[in-house]
């Protein structure tokens, strides 16, 4: 906040105070909602849009993150505390409160050891995957609240609103924004215009309640909304602690990937440099002030970003405006919170999590990796079927598979050279001219103990298929490390082709890798030498009159 309060210019402040309160516009109904998927009052949803975003103002580096309740965080915490308590009983929502707490407190303390790189591990695939199974089982778990009753049955009045504010809100989102602009908006303005529709049919929705008297036929409301700003209090439950640890870690986990899946994006248009260990402080803070305010786990909202951005927030003095203008409801009469229906709710709900399905990353990955794309649909999977904490489990379990696996299959291409010139290229590639006496072999990987027996593998391999190979050299130039285990396979290596009366060279090791190996035993017993070229390998072991 120091930074940004010292570099704070006037010209700023109608950009924040613009996205402030379109945002606050989007936050209370939305926030409403995000809490009756996780299972809480509808109030609970407003309070965990107060401090937590101002204590992401604090701490957290982007300007335009939004902070608050979001989808996947709302359904992940209906998830968890589901089977511990009555969903909207007072246990419940301490539960909730703690949640946030450990989450916060596992947040805020990866940003002090700082290992915000842990992030890097949950793959894009994965993480399409694990929103569009999601996004699913949230749209599901709303039709019971959209129709008034679970299917089959419907109670007819709340399914007529219901189904009417959903077509609503996709006409709007589809159609509304271009008819903005065709009515000579500014693209910016149609575009907020239409992220505020969900708010516009909401306040429409809930006039309608008392004027056909809805409530007396049978339709839902939020019910009666306390009024006044959320006490500073923490109460916790001893004897669930243990129980809660494991979803914390999880929704930990997802609160700081989804949060920087939106920033990142965002700052990357405005050329700003996100800190990842500074963003797990912003977020464990708001988690933090999230669970001493009677709230839930919180994160960054990518839609809600979205619209800060294009409402003009310049820093996050947006976010201090929205906080205060939620704050200002809360003090204000509540009366007409109460009336919000929940089939429009339901409605909105439902909308948000469709946006949310993306299939471009399905395509690109079938199209352009099936390991990828099968980690993408199990993922996805495993959340419909199995639930969401066990898919993000197989998703963290699938990632780190698929890179262990590419890693212990490291490409090795066999390399010859190209002719009249001192360049070396696959054979299976290029043309390129090999000698017969001559092995030329490049591993495109670091050498460790997960690869280091396919590469032996390969070794034979290519030796079995050129048996008069007199000499095998190893072009090491994309090897950036050797470990132990890869020592002593080399050492090996070198002994068994000794044996067989074959020379092992190897050539263009990068420096940091000839530093360690000239502490180690090979290089003294090497079967060969070390060239610092792959073309003075070939001009000292080949025939270059044959070849040239």
């Amino acid at each position: 906040m120091l930074h940004w309060l010292k570099h704070y210019q006037r010209a700023m402040l109608p950009g924040d105070i613009s996205a402030g309160i379109v945002v606050a516009m989007m936050m209370i109904p939305q926030g409403m909602a995000y809490a009756l998927v996780a299972g809480l009052p509808p109030v609970v949803g407003i309070y965990a849009s107060i401090v937590p975003p101002a204590l992401y103002a604090l701490f957290g580096t982007s300007s335009t993150q939004s902070v608050g309740p979001m989808a996947i965080i709302s359904l992940m915490t209906a998830s968890a505390l589901a089977p511990l308590a009555a969903p909207g009983s007072a246990l419940y929502t301490m539960l909730a409160a703690q949640l946030a707490l450990i989450s916060g407190a596992v947040l805020l303390l990866c940003g002090l050891l700082r290992i915000g790189f842990i992030a890097n591990f949950f793959s894009r695939p994965v993480m399409s995957g694990f929103t569009i199974g999601s996004s699913v089982v949230i749209a599901l778990g709303q039709l019971p609240a959209l129709l008034g009753a679970r299917l089959p049955e419907f109670h007819l009045p709340s399914a007529l609103l219901g189904v009417g504010s959903l077509v609503l809100l996709l006409l709007a989102r589809s159609r509304l924004a271009p008819l903005l602009r065709r009515l000579k908006l500014p693209p910016t303005a149609a575009d907020i215009g239409a992220k505020l529709a969900p708010m516009v049919v909401v306040l429409g929705a809930t006039a309608l309640v008392p004027l056909l008297g809805l409530e007396a036929r049978g339709v839902h409301t939020t019910g009666s909304v306390p009024t006044g700003l959320p006490l500073i209090t923490l109460g916790v439950s001893h004897a669930h602690w243990q129980a809660l640890l494991q979803p914390a870690l999880l929704i930990g986990f997802m609160v700081f990937l989804i949060s920087m899946s939106g920033a990142q994006t965002l700052a990357l248009k405005r050329a700003e440099k996100l800190h990842s260990n500074k963003e797990l402080i912003g977020l464990g803070a708001a988690n933090l002030g999230s669970a001493l305010t009677g709230g839930f786990p919180v994160t960054g909202s990518i839609s809600r970003s979205a619209v800060n951005f294009a409402a003009g927030a310049n820093t996050q003095l947006a976010s201090l405006i929205t906080a205060a203008l939620l704050a200002l409801a809360l003090v204000a009469p509540t009366g007409w919170l109460a009336l919000m229906p929940l089939p429009t709710l339901a409605a909105t709900i439902i909308v948000a999590v469709l946006g949310m399905l993306d299939t471009t990353t399905l395509r690109t990955a079938w199209r352009f990796d099936r390991a990828d794309a099968a980690a993408l649909v199990a993922t996805a999977a495993g959340v419909l079927v199995l639930g969401v904490e066990a898919g993000v489990v197989i998703g963290v379990a699938l990632s780190m598979g698929a890179l262990i696996w590419r890693a212990s299959r490291p490409h090795i291409a066999v390399l010859g050279r190209i002719a009249g010139t001192e360049h070396f290229r696959n054979i299976a590639r290029y043309q390129a001219v090999t000698a017969p006496d001559l092995l030329m072999l490049r591993v495109d990987a670091g050498l460790f103990f997960g690869n280091v027996e396919a590469v032996n593998a390969r070794i034979e391999d290519e030796l079995a298929a050129r048996p008069g190979t007199r000499n095998l050299v190893l072009v090491l130039s994309a090897v950036n490390e050797v470990d132990t285990s890869a020592l002593f396979a080399l050492t090996e290596l070198n002994g068994m082709l000794k044996g067989r009366g074959i020379g092992l060279h190897l050539a263009e090791v990068k420096g940091p890798v000839m530093d360690r190996l000239k502490h180690s035993e090979l290089l003294p017993v090497l079967n060969g030498r070390v060239f610092l070229s792959t073309a003075m390998a070939w001009d000292a072991l080949a025939d270059v009159k044959l070849y040239e």
